[in-house]
């Protein structure tokens, strides 16, 4: 019996998606903000160094934040809907535990 994710709803996946795509809106703002006063501390701290510093600064801290946003908003876009649950479901009846046959 194939078990159908809340994810296979189009209008639950819309809703779901919109979520995600206003989370991702946030996490790019709050990166951006954070990307700026990064580059002030460290004009601040140590002046003009490089332009290439600046540069490989922003793009590390920007990559990896938005990078952490993206993967656990998709880890929250899984559990929220339920879809973690129908995998769960799907993958017991395909793969029964030890304990079920006693």
């Amino acid at each position: 019996m194939p078990y159908r994710s809340p994810l296979d709803d189009p209008h639950t996946a819309a809703h779901a998606w919109a979520r995600y795509r206003r989370l991702m809106r946030g996490m790019f703002m709050l990166t951006t903000a954070t990307v700026i006063v990064a580059l002030a501390l460290l004009y601040r701290e140590v002046g003009m160094v490089s332009v290439h510093f600046f540069i490989a600064t922003a793009l590390g801290i920007g990559a990896a934040m938005l990078l952490m946003s993206a993967l656990m908003g998709l880890v929250f876009l899984s559990s929220g809907t339920g879809h973690d649950e129908a995998v769960e479901q799907a993958d017991e009846a395909i793969h029964p535990k030890p304990e079920d046959f006693q």
